[in-house]
């Protein structure tokens, strides 16, 4: 399960919920690291060519929030977080290897970042991400050369909402699978109007829906694969645990 609103949108209670609800159902909480350019005072952003910016830090001073950020949510036993930025995910990659945050921390990298080739993919894997999600709309050979040459898990959106171009690739998830895994499939997004929205019980099952949808079209056409146990740990170089924009959608090998 995937936060996409933020860390610093919720109040502690509410994020000790999330996680408590995650231990009892065996998967794993990533969360979204809450500072970043579609809060902050941006006008670059609103302006034609601002969506290239994407939802990077803007300044210094906003890095630094994003690392209390996720300071915050390991506090409160978080130990999965979805990262909008190159150099703060070169931080918190480096930070982690000086031991200086939890070595069982994990890093997802997020398909805002826009990347969308093997050799700039590569690069977030070097600083330090665990998980990597491309632009959600590369064809199979895309994904499949992005394969040969990252180690860790992808995560490939097999549905989107209309503001990613809302389109549902169910089909193609077994061949998605074949050509990436180990890969996470994202999948639930559709049933929303965009991402980092607030979503309620009819939303959540509404995504487990898309999810089971998936999931029976994988098992049909790719009856080899396999998932992941529920609930294990995701170490780098390695495939586990579930992960989803608020939908249960496991890793598969």
């Amino acid at each position: 399960m995937t936060e996409t609103l933020g860390l610093f949108r919720h109040t502690r209670e509410e994020l000790t919920d999330y996680l408590r609800l995650a231990a009892d159902e065996g998967i794993t909480a990533v969360f979204s690291v809450g500072p970043r350019a579609t809060y902050d005072t941006c006008p670059t952003r609103l302006t034609q060519h601002g969506s290239f910016i994407g939802y990077r830090l803007r300044g210094f001073d906003q890095v630094r929030r994003a690392l209390d950020d996720v300071l915050r949510g390991l506090e409160l036993g978080c130990r999965s977080f979805v990262v909008y930025d190159e150099g703060l995910l070169k931080t918190l990659g480096q930070a982690r290897t000086a031991g200086l945050l939890p070595a069982d921390t994990t890093f997802k990298a997020s398909a805002h970042l826009g990347y969308a080739n093997p050799i700039s993919i590569s690069m977030l894997e070097e600083f330090g991400a665990d998980s990597i999600n491309p632009v959600r709309d590369l064809p199979l050979p895309a994904i499949a050369a992005v394969r040969q040459h990252v180690a860790v898990p992808l995560d490939v959106h097999t549905d989107n909402p209309p503001s990613s171009g809302g389109f549902i690739r169910t089909y193609e998830a077994p061949d998605i699978v074949r050509v990436a895994r180990p890969v996470y499939l994202k999948t639930g997004n559709s049933v929303v109007g965009a991402h980092g929205q607030f979503t309620g019980a009819e939303d959540g099952e509404r995504m487990a829906d898309q999810a089971s949808i998936t999931l029976e079209i994988v098992l049909r056409f790719a009856p080899e694969s396999r998932q992941s146990p529920a609930g294990s740990p995701a170490p780098r170089n390695a495939v586990s645990g579930r992960a989803a924009n608020e939908e249960p959608a496991g890793s598969i090998r």
